[in-house]
């Protein structure tokens, strides 16, 4: 397995060796000690989510005031562009993002960790998509940045057709406004 950091070191794309020949294929879908190695610490998942949605679904941006998540995710059926965004006050790549195409033919997942925003579009006729999470639920903490806050400015893939949002994605706040919010609870 490689493990490559991105253009926001903290988030990692794990690719796969894949072995392959006329029966199918096999390859090391994790390795815990190499994981932790490339990460810088240890990790524990607590957690874990699978989520299926039809072509033109757009997801997020999504993130956890309190309680934060660290995810690896994976597809397992079908094709989808992923996004962090890194939402760190004190980070240098603060307001930034990586995004990636992640699908069941490529096998590659994405470590996104704690402080990072997360979305995704799907490109094909529906995905699966599996996340491995360090910490719990929190619905009470759920927090939501607007998907084309213009400030981040996400060039998501084009598509002919209307994109398909929750409602609850749709009232999503500019990341600007969750700067604020947290900077009055500190007061």
């Amino acid at each position: 397995m490689e493990i490559i950091p991105q253009t926001i070191p903290d988030i990692l794309l794990l690719k796969p060796r894949i072995f392959s020949d006329a029966r199918g294929y096999l390859f090391e879908n994790f390795h815990h000690q190499k994981f932790q190695q490339a990460v810088g610490r240890p990790i524990t998942f607590v957690q874990e989510n699978q989520s299926l949605s039809h072509q033109d679904v757009l997801r997020g941006l999504h993130y956890q005031s309190q309680q934060p998540q660290g995810k690896l995710l994976q597809v397992l059926q079908g094709h989808i562009y992923d996004v962090a965004v890194d939402i760190r006050q004190d980070s240098p790549s603060f307001g930034d993002y990586v995004g990636l195409e992640l699908s069941a033919e490529n096998h590659y997942q994405l470590w996104i960790p704690e402080g990072f925003a997360h979305g995704f579009l799907v490109l094909s006729e529906y995905a699966q998509v599996r996340y491995q999470l360090t910490n719990y639920w929190a619905p009470a903490y759920e927090q939501c940045i607007l998907w084309n806050d213009p400030h981040i400015n996400i060039l998501w893939p084009s598509l002919s057709t209307p994109l398909i949002i929750s409602d609850k994605d749709k009232q999503g706040r500019l990341l600007a406004d969750h700067v604020e919010m947290r900077q009055e609870s500190r007061l």
